[in-house]
């Protein structure tokens, strides 16, 4: 059989046999995505069913854990166990007060998030996009602290959530954190975000919008996309080991 009559039957052979491999191919092409939520998405303290999030194709959710240094989101518990009993994976954020101690922040953040390094479990998050009046160079001083403590209690790198207007203003533009992963927040309509703030060449998350809808969720909320394959997300949220059943 000539080369190509050949390749043309082992591909119909694969369509009409391998239909199962061959779905599983396009399907580990799809984006990895997932909402953020905080308690504005419990409206009236309306639930979130993770169960029907997950079936819409979910793979992952961020969820807000603290502000400050006194807030804690009162479904931050809810949601992190119905989220995993779902089988999503599980990320969480403290929303920054520059105007408090950075590392008394990040011990307060780290006591409340209920371990980072479980089956299922994301790297920390650093929501930073409010300066409360703090000058550049005392926030890029307050930025290095409250990361190197938190990374230090939880024995992971974390990760920066931004927009680049705050970045390239509050921040100086500056690019002493491109070692982090970033996680950017750019409603541009485009097919990705940028130019990226800071100096950083990519970006890992991208929040795209803050209006979506997702079944089991009954107000608006942020959709994110992740920048790489389902298999370096598997390794980023511990989704390789052997007790997470969302394998």
């Amino acid at each position: 059989m000539p080369t190509g009559r050949r390749t043309a039957a082992v591909l119909l052979a694969a369509m009409v046999f391998g239909g199962g491999a061959l779905t599983s191919a396009v399907a580990s092409a799809e984006p990895v995505r997932g909402p953020d939520v905080a308690s504005w998405q419990h409206p009236g303290g309306a639930p979130i069913d993770w169960f029907a999030v997950r079936a819409s194709g979910q793979t992952f959710a961020m969820v807000k854990a603290t502000e400050g240094l006194n807030y804690v989101n009162p479904y931050f518990v809810q949601d992190s166990l119905q989220m995993r009993a779902a089988g999503l994976a599980r990320g969480t954020y403290h929303y920054a007060d520059p105007r408090e101690s950075p590392e008394a922040q990040a011990a307060f953040y780290a006591t409340v998030v209920l371990g980072m390094n479980g089956p299922g479990d994301m790297p920390p998050v650093l929501d930073l996009e409010d300066s409360r009046g703090v000058p550049p160079a005392q926030l890029i001083d307050w930025t290095h602290r409250y990361l190197s403590t938190v990374r230090s209690l939880t024995g992971r790198q974390p990760i920066i959530y931004t927009y680049p207007n705050f970045w390239r203003t509050a921040m100086a533009d500056t690019r002493e954190f491109t070692q982090y992963p970033l996680w950017i927040a750019d409603y541009n309509g485009r097919n990705a975000p940028g130019p990226l703030p800071g100096g950083w060449p990519y970006w890992s998350f991208w929040q795209y919008t803050d209006s979506g809808r997702l079944p089991g969720i009954v107000s608006n909320v942020d959709l994110n996309n992740y920048n790489g394959s389902m298999g370096s997300f598997r390794d980023l949220a511990n989704m390789n080991h052997p007790l997470f059943f969302g394998s």
